[in-house]
């Protein structure tokens, strides 16, 4: 696997409506496991193929949800860390999205040190192909259907300084998720 260059802006790719995915080769392959490689090391949570340079309508994502406390104040230190899910993505499509949207804040690994505030569905479903070319339907919440709405959007040339409601320059020590 190879750490691939993430592309920022003012970079046109970021701008173009990507491909759809028509060959599911090795060549495919080495791009899906060179973008979970390179998601991971950013560090972000998810990543476009438009984010490599590459014009294709795929992405990776890996997130674990938080898990809601019964009760406020009530910790748990024997139950381990939900496990982080991976999802491959190609030539994804958002089927269903729910009513309510809530805002949040984002990042993105092609736009260091910005944030913004961006109103998201709260929920979705998604259908798309898996890594093998197999359709999948998922359906996610929260900041998982934020991060599959960040990335979808990355696929249409969408950017999330062009949806946020405000945008600034992130503190020193300040985190968020970048996708």
């Amino acid at each position: 696997m190879t750490l691939r260059t993430i592309v920022t802006l003012p970079d046109p790719i970021l701008r173009r409506k990507a491909k759809n995915v028509t060959t599911f080769d090795k060549n495919l392959q080495t791009l899906i496991d060179d973008m979970i490689e390179t998601m991971r090391e950013a560090p972000g949570v998810g990543l476009a193929a438009p984010q490599v340079g590459i014009p294709e309508r795929l992405a990776v994502i890996e997130y674990a949800e938080e898990e809601e406390e019964e009760e406020e104040g009530t910790e748990s230190p024997s139950r381990p860390p939900r496990p982080k899910q991976l999802f491959v993505i190609i030539n994804p499509e958002i089927v269903k999205t729910s009513e309510e949207k809530v805002n949040g804040v984002e990042g993105c690994l092609s736009i260091p040190g910005l944030v913004g505030e961006v109103e998201r569905h709260e929920k979705l479903q998604v259908k798309a192909l898996n890594r093998h070319g197999k359709p999948v339907k998922i359906k996610a919440e929260g900041w998982l259907a934020r991060i599959f709405q960040h990335e979808i959007d990355h696929l249409n040339g969408v950017l999330f300084t062009d949806l946020a409601s405000r945008v600034w320059k992130m503190e020193p020590g300040e985190e968020e998720d970048r996708v």
